[in-house]
């Protein structure tokens, strides 16, 4: 394939991705803000922040992905659950799964919840003040419980549950029936308030059950926000009331959040070139790469004669070399590069000047023993200095020949 032709196909690769991309963006809108309470929300008002400080601290931490109808008797976890958070989902829970969270509770776990909690509030016999608003009216301060702390005012507060009249709260699921009674509307056996209203009424309230399980209720899903725990001192209340009091994990309930069990990325990328058109326009568009590939990849007819080149010879370089010297009046240039291999094949490295060079050939005749030697070194010094024609770099090249015959070691004999 012609160097032309494949950049002709990435250029036309190039344009097709772009235009899909810009496709792509006009028909897609912004995404809206994400108010859900999640530990997979990294925005101001996701709790990712929760997740990360309690990781830091060294506390098994799990994202839950699936329903909770097997939550109290699930042995998939990596260690065995000691807190549940439902952090006011969007998603409420279904009576099974509001069974499987009491019998988790009545067998020593404890549950963290904000907000409704998809319906767990009212299980328990509380409601939130604001829970058919959808964006709070108003804020109430709060007493914090240690002078050191600085807690922001919540956006709402929890009131008993005084209606009978929701046949829902009463279910329970045992072998696949309702059955009433589950969801236990009477008072726990015992509650304590850990954070209230400067005029009594309670934000944050634990009820305490049989078996050593709790059920602890914050009002204002805002104390879980990546936001406040950033700017406030909310993390050093909230933070202990998430930590295990046995040994286990906090899970966090993602499902309710919207966060079902995802595909992989490789399904993810096959649905898109699928079902979109910029992805079909990328499909065809690799179809016809292919297709000219497999085109100029096989190649009909004879072969083509290959087009036979001779390499030069050394012979042939060298008398190349010489004719451009020549041509060049490179005769003192010759001189010098024979002297300097001389002087390299003696043990010394570095050029030397023409000055330098004499120098050097004169303490060179006085180191010789030999009166050829020395004498094969005064013919150098002479062909250095004195003008001439092509004739000197043959006539240096024999002196420095002599030269290293006089100084080479003699090879010794071998034993007879």
């Amino acid at each position: 394939m012609s160097r032309r032709l494949e950049l002709g196909l990435a250029l036309a690769l190039a344009l097709a991705v772009a235009v899909a991309f810009v496709a792509g963006s006009r028909g897609a809108s912004a995404p809206p803000l994400d108010f859900r309470t999640s530990s997979l929300v990294s925005g101001p008002q996701g709790s990712r922040a929760v997740y990360d400080v309690l990781a830091r601290l060294r506390v098994p931490v799990e994202r839950r992905r699936s329903a909770l109808f097997d939550f109290a008797r699930d042995t998939t976890h990596r260690a065995p659950p000691a807190v549940l958070l439902v952090l006011d989902p969007p998603r409420g829970l279904y009576p099974a799964e509001l069974a499987q969270v009491m019998r988790f509770v009545r067998s020593g776990g404890r549950v963290v919840v904000a907000g409704s909690g998809g319906g767990i509030t009212r299980c328990v016999g509380w409601r939130t003040n604001n829970e058919e608003v959808f964006f709070p009216r108003d804020s109430f301060r709060v007493i914090a419980p240690s002078r050191s702390l600085t807690l922001p005012p919540v956006a709402d507060f929890l009131k008993p549950r005084r209606d009978d009249g929701a046949a829902e709260s009463r279910l329970r699921v045992r072998a696949g029936q309702l059955e009433e009674g589950e969801c236990e509307t009477v008072p726990a056996p015992a509650e304590d308030t850990l954070l209230h209203l400067t005029d009594g009424r309670p934000a944050v309230l634990r009820l305490h059950y049989q078996g050593g399980g709790s059920v602890t209720l914050v009002a204002d899903p805002g104390y879980f926000r990546n936001r406040v725990w950033r700017s406030t001192d909310v993390p050093y209340f909230v933070a202990p009331l998430l930590t295990p009091a046995r040994r286990g994990s906090v899970v966090w309930d993602e499902y309710h959040q919207g966060f079902g069990r995802g595909r992989s990325m490789a399904a993810v990328l096959l649905g898109w070139l699928a079902g979109t058109p910029g992805g079909w326009a990328i499909l065809q568009l690799v179809a016809v790469l292919l297709a000219g590939l497999a085109v100029t990849a096989v190649r009909f007819g004879p072969p083509r004669r290959a087009v036979a080149t001779r390499r030069r010879s050394p012979l042939e370089h060298l008398e190349a070399l010489a004719a451009g010297l020549e041509s060049a009046a490179g005769v003192d240039t010759a001189v010098a590069l024979t002297v300097s291999g001389l002087r390299r094949r003696l043990g010394r490295t570095g050029a030397l000047r023409p000055d330098e060079q004499r120098s050097w050939l004169a303490a060179l005749e006085l180191a010789l023993p030999s009166a050829a030697g020395r004498d094969a070194v005064r013919r150098l010094q002479r062909l250095i200095t004195q003008p001439g024609g092509p004739e000197r770099a043959l006539a240096a090249a024999q002196a420095a020949e002599d030269v290293w015959e006089e100084l080479r070691p003699p090879t010794p004999r071998a034993a007879s």
